[in-house]
């Protein structure tokens, strides 16, 4: 079901109670401080769609979301000229009727993302909704990639860090290998690793918690920052998969290490329990002292998610549903042999 323009009591980009239209640390974030309509002035239309990858042969979610490329004039958001450096990337509700509704995806996105910064802090791409005039919403997220001058600053997910392409390693080259295998990479392009790669820590046991089932090599990234060094790039494409396909624990063929490894309740239930993140953030370099900690705001029920769901965008069913896969993982990631 759309969300009618009328009804909107929350800011579509922080979720803040009281605003029809973007709040004012909305316009601070996503538009330099400028004041941007909420409403798009183009339909969402075949005319006005790029398609950015088509991962055909895999139901995904990154390989079934157009994604145009947007700039803002005159206070609204539209479509980049040609010749123009594009800020924005518009997502819109993807057609492929394999997925569960998908007419929920941008606001599934959106509320992800905003409780990745919100409640366990991290870095996340800015992010907020915006609406088609029929009031269909769309996920927009303002470029990191991109500096204040127009200048592309250099980054490389990890299929390229790991030299993996279609040709070495088959179409589905971005699923394979591990976390670990990620996590090792750390000490070899990053020169503060131990920080960058407890951020990375975090992020991974995030996408476990909120069963963000494609978190592939290609949605993580290291970015040069102004003095040269590499560090983890804001988190994006971060949302709850498994409302809209039928998913696995990690999106990586791997999974977190190698079976060996694997803790007896992960043999047992199928599904890894805190000790297994522990051992995770233990192979990857991670000091036991921040793993302790960043586990700790893990395995706690906060409060915060349950208010942020609540004033998501999301319909009544699938606020239920969301609620429901936090807890469950929530219990599973309490498990412990101790």
């Amino acid at each position: 079901m759309k969300k009618q323009i009328s009804d909107i009591k929350n800011c579509p980009c922080t979720l803040a109670n009281g605003y029809d239209t973007y709040s004012p640390t909305a316009l601070l974030r996503m538009f330099n401080n400028r004041k941007v309509s909420h409403l798009l002035d183009f339909s969402n239309d075949e005319s006005s769609r790029v398609l950015f990858d088509d991962n055909i042969g895999r139901i995904s979610i990154s390989g079934v979301q157009e994604k145009l490329s947007a700039v803002v004039e005159k206070g609204k958001v539209c479509l980049t000229p040609a010749g123009v450096q594009g800020r924005y990337i518009i997502k819109s509700v993807p057609d492929d009727k394999r997925l569960k509704y998908r007419n929920q995806m941008p606001a599934n996105e959106h509320l992800t993302m905003q409780i990745a910064r919100q409640v366990y802090g991290i870095t996340t791409a800015e992010n907020a909704l915006i609406f088609f005039p029929d009031g269909e919403p769309a996920y927009i997220t303002k470029r990191f990639d991109v500096s204040v001058d127009g200048i592309k600053i250099k980054q490389e997910d990890f299929a390229s860090l790991e030299q993996k392409t279609n040709h070495t390693h088959g179409k589905h080259f971005k699923y394979t290998g591990s976390y670990a295998d990620m996590g090792r990479l750390f000490p070899k392009y990053v020169a503060a690793w131990q920080v960058e790669v407890s951020k990375f820590f975090r992020l991974v046991v995030f996408n476990y918690l909120f069963a963000n089932g494609d978190a592939h090599l290609k949605n993580f990234s290291l970015q040069q920052s102004k003095n040269g060094d590499y560090m983890l790039s804001p988190a994006y494409d971060l949302l709850n998969s498994s409302l809209h396909i039928q998913d696995e624990d990690f999106a990586l063929e791997g999974g977190l290490f190698e079976k060996g490894s694997y803790s007896e309740i992960y043999l047992q239930k199928g599904h890894p329990c805190q000790d297994d993140f522990i051992t995770f953030g233990s192979m990857i370099g991670v000091p036991d002292i921040q793993i302790q900690k960043i586990m700790k705001d893990f395995l706690i029920s906060q409060l915060l998610v349950y208010e942020l769901t609540e004033r998501s965008f999301l319909d009544e069913q699938l606020k239920r549903m969301y609620i429901r896969s936090y807890g469950e993982r929530l219990n599973r990631l309490k498990r412990t042999k101790l």
